[in-house]
């Protein structure tokens, strides 16, 4: 009909279904119509800010942490350098005796030569390559198994949803701001695993939910479901010889992050720029004003957090001297178990036929029948006496 107003582009929106809830999100039509001039088809395609990623990056991480782990034990060589191994059959990559490492890994030794955070080496020998580093080594297989399955799980479904450069950054400074702030309140002990990296990624799925709450079917049900997994992790770290310091920092870094790499446009902004202008009356921002406003505030605590945790480390400020009560939130002692963590130092005494050792943190004294042990040996040794 002469003088007719063309039709507005369609913009459709479709729910997904996602462990937990469900997303609402927006796609275009097809141009391919019916066959012979019908009308559209029904076929649509996602639109660029709401499209779906191929994962590749996350897997990659796994297995660049199982590698490394291989690497680790065949490095560590425990028939060498130990008086006793566990699976003495797997050869240089039989485990530390379990009394040692209970994870079935490697010697703090070799934990600490492949790259460990240790404060001391940070701050006074200029190894800051090491709070990077630490993220891709793991203490034993159940370390590395339980934190390669919870990368499967929560990685890949973020990198499918927002692609591997903004999950790959959120991941890799997450996992600097757990070591960072481990580093600050852990000074005699060394650190490693990838538990403060995987705990920004849950806390980048909490500000994810926040910063794009309208997209959420389910909003209530999905929060509530993260609180409890973030709040039950969080439990788990105060049990001993766990760095919760890591997982605290991750969380806090990746609950940042989120607001900065994980926002999305408004649905009324992707509808406008996607559809014809025939019919618009006003422009509609990208972004909510909350949005905006939740992205500014987190670049600003991130860039003062990094900044301040950097530079309070390298002057060699130990937080639990202003904080009399901080060392709870890592470990909480009770009458099943304490939360001593000193690293252990023996007195040995050598003779022709036995070797004897005293244990400086419990004075426990222990003979034992071997001479001519290397200094690895013994190190392990008195590992074992003073658990």
């Amino acid at each position: 009909m002469a003088g007719g107003v063309p039709p507005q582009r369609e913009i459709q929106i479709h729910i997904h279904s996602k462990k937990g809830g469900n997303s609402v999100y927006p796609v275009e039509p097809a141009t391919t119509t019916a066959g012979g001039g019908g009308g559209p088809t029904g076929v649509y395609r996602e639109i660029k800010h709401f499209k779906k990623w191929f994962p590749w990056l996350i897997p990659t991480f796994v297995v660049v942490n199982i590698v490394t782990f291989f690497v680790t034990m065949y490095k560590n060589n425990c028939p060498k350098n130990s008086v006793s191994c566990f699976a003495g059959f797997l050869g240089r990559f039989s485990f530390q005796p379990f009394s040692e490492n209970p994870l079935l890994g490697p010697s703090s030794n070799t934990l600490e030569k492949m790259g460990a955070l240790n404060v001391n080496k940070v701050v006074h020998e200029h190894q800051g390559w090491r709070l990077i580093t630490c993220m891709w080594l793991h203490g034993g297989v159940f370390h590395l198994l339980a934190n390669m399955l919870s990368l499967l799980v929560i990685g890949i479904r973020l990198e499918r949803e927002f692609g591997f450069v903004r999950i790959g950054l959120l991941y890799i400074i997450a996992g600097l701001g757990g070591s960072l702030f481990s580093a600050l309140f852990i000074k005699s002990n060394i650190s490693v695993g990838a538990s403060g990296a995987l705990f920004g990624l849950l806390g980048s799925m909490l500000s994810e939910l926040i910063i794009n709450w309208t997209i959420y079917a389910n909003k209530i049900a999905v929060l509530a479901t993260l609180v409890v997994i973030i709040v039950i992790n969080l439990a788990v770290g105060l049990l001993p010889h766990v760095d919760n310091f890591a997982h605290i920092g991750g969380f806090v870094s990746g609950f940042l992050l989120g607001f900065v790499f994980l926002i999305r446009p408004q649905f009324g902004w992707v509808s406008q720029r996607y559809a014809s202008n025939a019919y618009s009356t006003s422009a509609k921002p990208k972004f909510k004003v909350y949005q905006m406003v939740l992205w500014v505030i987190s670049l600003i605590l991130l860039i003062i957090g990094f900044t301040s945790g950097l530079v309070m480390l390298f002057r060699g400020v130990d937080l639990n001297d202003h904080c009399s009560w901080c060392h709870y939130m890592s470990c909480l002692p009770t009458s099943k178990w304490g939360c001593k963590t000193e690293p252990a130092f023996c007195m040995s005494e050598q003779t022709s036929s036995q070797l004897t050792l005293t244990c400086s943190n419990s004075n426990k004294t222990r003979s034992y029948p071997y001479s001519n042990l290397s200094t690895s040996q013994i190190q392990g040794l008195c590992s074992q006496l003073c658990r």
